[in-house]
């Protein structure tokens, strides 16, 4: 039974798990590869870490300055954060669908009717993603030594990043067990990596003490491709232990479907927004959008925060200016259409999420039920793209207002705020042509929808972030919407442009709601 568990989960993972698997490899080796060209000079490695033991503010963006002694403890410190967060929430959504998830459809309910432990669905769901941080770490591996760095360093990374993810994964199954809703789970295993990036950025800038209350600063205090030290491996993965073996004693001890904390009782009487479809979209949805709203705000942040002083770091490292749309001519204007463009990326990212709660909505029988009232198919369907429309614009907005906010603080400039409010609006309908990918999938092929839409974002932050160093010929740019928009604030805003993307995201729109009114609901 446990192995056919097993063979069921990864079953179920087969479209989604890959992509999160090769996404952390991709990070890893655009960084390796990209790294090894701009520093394979020791000078140019030797003004970098100058430059950084100044600059607090790309420290606390990466990572320890100790790590730039060598060109892999170089990658480490720019990627390592970023994919340990990757692998944290490739562990979080992994077992939370398996275990709080399956619970609440009523998948659990099934499995445990047959002659099953108690914790056999719990075990299933780690040994998945024991087996997910294995591949991954094997993928790192392979990718690091691929690209020519010493065999110890890489194989001590890899290690890292699965111990890492296995924390995750063992911190979700504890959450899985004191809450009793996924959306509480996830707000709260969230809340711990965004912790542990904050205690990491804390004691990398500061009190080096702080880094060690943090999973990410125990992985960048291996030292790899330094001193090499495996003994903090030790303390990620005891720490696993504890959260397995704590997460066993409270499934012992809570009712099946129901967590350590109850949830309190809801307002007898509803209130009017939610006879509506738009306002029950907004109720079901609307701790997705304040999460990816208030994350992206203080990445806009983090990002103008260190704008002002990316003239002085290219003149330091000429080499990065090839990375910046436009080269070095207007480098603070480029950085800040860079950052927007990332910030793009991310509200795209939330507008697909917001569209594809309706699909989940439908798998999980809430659909029916309101479909069977005087609602429409295109006003139910319409409350959800509402949320994705006006919350990906809300995102977007957030990550341009927080960037040029600490732009201007920075510069003396409040006005800097409005201004890369609109440079981040200048984007949105790029963004919206995303989302409407989603919406088409969801009409004419709602199997496919996820896999089609979160490969079609895949694909446009390549072609926006890594077109250069993969050579990408000029067709396949194209392909983005984001490459037929001006890059503000460093070139002229149009409308022309902008109306041509915002109409082929409309028509999308409009054939994903015809599809879906033809469509049986459910499948």
């Amino acid at each position: 039974m446990p192995a056919a568990l097993l063979a069921h989960g990864l079953r179920r993972e087969r479209a989604v798990l890959p992509w999160w698997i090769a996404g952390t490899g991709a990070l890893f080796l655009v960084q390796s590869t990209q790294s090894q060209d701009l520093y394979a000079d020791p000078a140019a490695l030797a003004r970098l870490r100058e430059t950084v033991g100044a600059n607090t503010a790309v420290i606390a963006m990466s990572g320890p300055p100790e790590l730039l002694t060598s060109i892999g403890g170089e990658i480490v410190f720019e990627i390592f954060g970023f994919a340990a967060v990757v692998v944290a929430l490739m562990n979080m959504f992994l077992i939370g669908r398996h275990t709080r998830g399956d619970e609440e459809t009523g998948r659990a309910e099934l499995l445990r009717s047959t002659p099953i432990g108690r914790r056999t669905p719990v075990f299933a769901a780690l040994r998945l993603a024991l087996l997910a941080d294995l591949v991954t770490g094997a993928v790192v591996f392979a990718v690091l030594a691929g690209t020519g760095l010493p065999v110890g360093g890489s194989l001590l990374v890899a290690a890292a990043t699965a111990a890492l993810g296995w924390l995750f994964a063992a911190l979700t199954v504890l959450a899985a067990q004191v809450f009793e809703h996924t959306r509480g789970v996830y707000a709260t295993v969230g809340s711990v990596i965004g912790a542990a990036w904050a205690l990491r950025a804390v004691g990398d800038t500061g009190a080096g003490a702080v880094a060690w209350a943090s999973p990410i600063g125990w992985g960048q205090r291996t030292w790899a491709f330094g001193a090499d030290r495996w003994w903090p491996l030790a303390i990620t993965l005891g720490a696993s232990a504890v959260l397995v073996l704590a997460a066993l004693a409270a499934l012992d001890r809570r009712d099946f479907g129901a967590g350590l904390l109850r949830s309190r009782p809801g307002r007898p009487h509803a209130s009017r927004a939610l006879g509506t479809p738009s306002g029950l979209a907004w109720r079901l949805q609307r701790g997705l959008i304040i999460g990816w709203t208030v994350g992206v705000g203080l990445l806009g942040v983090a990002y103008g925060s260190i704008a002002d002083s990316i003239e002085q770091w290219v003149a330091d490292n000429p080499e990065t200016a090839e990375f910046l749309p436009g080269g070095a001519g207007e480098v603070v204007d480029a950085f800040l259409a860079l950052s927007v463009t990332l910030c793009a990326l991310l509200a795209a990212a939330a507008g697909v999420a917001a569209v594809l709660r309706a699909r989940a909505e439908e798998l999980a029988g809430r659909a029916e039920p309101i479909l069977a009232t005087a609602t429409s198919r295109g006003a139910w369907l319409g409350g959800h793209l509402g949320v994705a429309l006006a919350g990906s614009a809300l995102v977007l907005l957030a990550g341009g207002a927080g960037e040029g906010l600490a732009y201007g603080l920075t510069v003396g400039d409040p006005g800097q705020a409005l201004r890369m409010a609109g440079a981040a609006l200048a984007v949105l309908p790029a963004v919206w042509a995303v989302v409407a990918v989603a919406v088409f999938g969801l009409g004419w092929a709602a199997r496919a929808a996820a896999a089609a839409a979160w490969s079609v974002l895949a694909y446009c932050a390549v072609v926006q972030l890594f077109a250069a160093s993969f050579g990408l010929p000029p067709w396949a740019q194209r392909l983005s919407p984001f490459t037929h928009l001006p890059r503000a604030p460093l070139e002229a805003v149009t409308a022309g442009p902008a109306l041509a993307v915002g109409a082929v995201a409309a028509a999308l729109v409009a054939a994903g709601v015809a599809g879906f009114r033809r469509r049986d609901v459910g499948y």
